[in-house]
């Protein structure tokens, strides 16, 4: 398979970077002709746009000509040309059924490059299409969607009060994004709960920045953790300055955390891959349509000299997916819970105009040739986190509190959280009992609240923030901790 130099390839976790453009974690690569770095950085001017088309053209695209006509001669209102051919397009890529396929315009594609290599406005969350729903893929670290508490796999059902239902990501996404400052209104559902459920997030300034490193010292040894938010345009730079930092350090072993991780851009996942896969085995293979596969190999002679582990999670995508699966086929330990399962490659073809058509050409497969798309990489080692990392905002009222003797969802919620954050509830089953009440009353009591055992809108709205705050402080992360046990077996 030989990749044309004048095209540009993405690869795509089939999310759209909601306050962006609707199309993050692309790549414009193109074919090295040494081989054994098969995609390269090019340049993300529009190359072809006097390429042409050997394709045959149908007859009946008469019609596509036909029906312009008419609407320009008897529709009774006024119509922009420019939209009419847009709405063609767009008409034509729904057939295919396929939420990895879609048009840019010019604007998306615009604030797609200035994204990828700056910063953003937006709430900082990935979106795709999933069963017919927009799906939260994940909330990016320290953005307004992370504060927020959204989740992967939450699915967004209303903008502001107005469905989402019929729409695709790009409208969807149009909704959603907007001006730093501004507030948005999500209406959630989530899995595991029937009620849906609201939250208000203000939009804000994204940077793009997307690795962090540390040393953990336990038992005798310092273990050097990167974890890896995305794969945007300097991702590939940062983390091998990171790792060079640590391996100077003299860390005794590695664990590379992808979770919450969408992907990005492929060549990135490469130059990551390349620093542990050795040459006697692929890190990657590229399909085509006939079923044809190359494999892509590292110039690297031997494999890093410490134990290494990958944490996931159902918010990794794609690149992440990439990673993942080859140091798990180069038999190192998977820690977390299945990824997402997104496995194709998209290919955007500038139309000549600013605007690009992104297209599922392609797949990607394992070094091994397994393919994951739609069931995800499987831990080595399951490990979940504890109950509360997958609670629901709590939804009450002052008219309408959380009171003794009821029993509901919303109660077995919030008996979660509080035993989270570390209040004996008695129980998790949903029912208000007197333990129950008597431990709202001793959170109330330690954060200066009126000690009711009721649990209002002021009671609820702090439990949520402070779970959210421990999730976000990383406080009882069982899958780091799982992983930093195993690595030394």
């Amino acid at each position: 398979m030989k990749l044309n130099q004048t095209k540009i390839i993405l690869i795509l976790i089939g999310a759209l970077l909601i306050g962006v453009l609707g199309g993050y974690g692309g790549v414009k690569l193109a074919q090295n002709s040494e081989g054994n770095a098969p995609l390269e950085m090019t340049s993300s001017e529009n190359e072809n746009d006097s390429e042409e088309s050997d394709v045959e053209l149908p007859g009946d695209l008469n019609k596509v000509s036909q029906t312009f006509d008419l609407i320009k001669s008897n529709y009774i209102e006024d119509v922009d040309d420019n939209e009419l051919v847009e709405g063609a397009i767009e008409g034509m890529l729904s057939t295919l059924e396929d939420p990895h396929t879609s048009y840019l315009d010019s604007e998306m594609m615009q604030q797609f490059n200035e994204q990828i290599e700056s910063s953003f406005e937006g709430i900082g969350a990935e979106v795709s299409e999933v069963d017919g729903y927009i799906t939260i893929m994940s909330p990016m670290k320290e953005s307004p969607a992370e504060k927020a508490g959204l989740r992967p796999n939450d699915q967004v059902l209303s903008v502001d009060g107005e469905s989402l239902d019929g729409l695709n990501v790009n409208e969807a996404v149009a909704k959603i994004r907007g001006e730093k400052g501004t507030d948005v209104v999500l209406e959630i559902q989530r899995s595991g709960t029937s009620d849906p459920f609201e939250v208000t997030i203000e939009r804000d300034t994204i940077p793009v920045e997307t690795v962090y490193s540390e040393v953990h010292t336990e038992d005798g040894n310092d273990t050097g953790v990167i974890q890896i938010t995305n794969f945007s345009e300097h991702t590939g730079e940062e983390f091998e300055e990171q790792l060079a930092d640590l391996e100077e350090q003299g860390i005794d072993g590695l664990v590379i955390d992808v979770r919450g991780n969408p992907g990005g851009l492929l060549d990135v996942a490469e130059e990551i891959l390349q620093q542990f896969v050795p040459s006697d085995m692929p890190y990657l293979q590229i399909e085509d349509a006939d079923g044809n596969a190359e494999e892509y190999v590292s110039n690297l002679d031997e494999e890093k000299d410490y134990p290494i582990s990958v944490l996931i999670d159902e918010g990794s995508a794609s690149a992440s997916e990439i990673v993942a699966v080859a140091m798990k086929e180069l038999d190192y330990d998977v820690v977390g819970e299945t990824s997402f399962g997104k496995g194709t490659v998209q290919q955007a073809i500038p139309l000549g105009d600013d605007s690009s058509i992104k297209m599922t050409t392609l797949k990607w497969l394992s070094p091994g040739g397994e393919w994951i798309d739609g069931t995800g990489v499987e831990p080595t080692i399951e490990q979940r986190q504890d109950d509360y990392y997958y609670s629901t905002p709590i939804q009450v009222t002052d008219d309408e509190p959380l009171t003794f003797d009821h029993t509901s969802e919303a109660v077995a919620n919030m008996q979660v959280m509080l035993s989270g954050l570390g209040y004996d509830t008695g129980r998790t089953d949903g029912y208000f009992s007197e333990e129950t009440e008597q431990a709202v009353e001793e959170f109330q009591e330690d954060n200066d609240l009126e000690a009711t055992g009721e649990v209002d809108e002021e009671t609820g709205g702090l439990i949520e923030t402070q779970v959210i705050e421990k999730i976000r402080d990383g406080e009882d992360d069982q899958q780091l901790e799982r992983s930093l046990e195993e690595l030394y077996q």
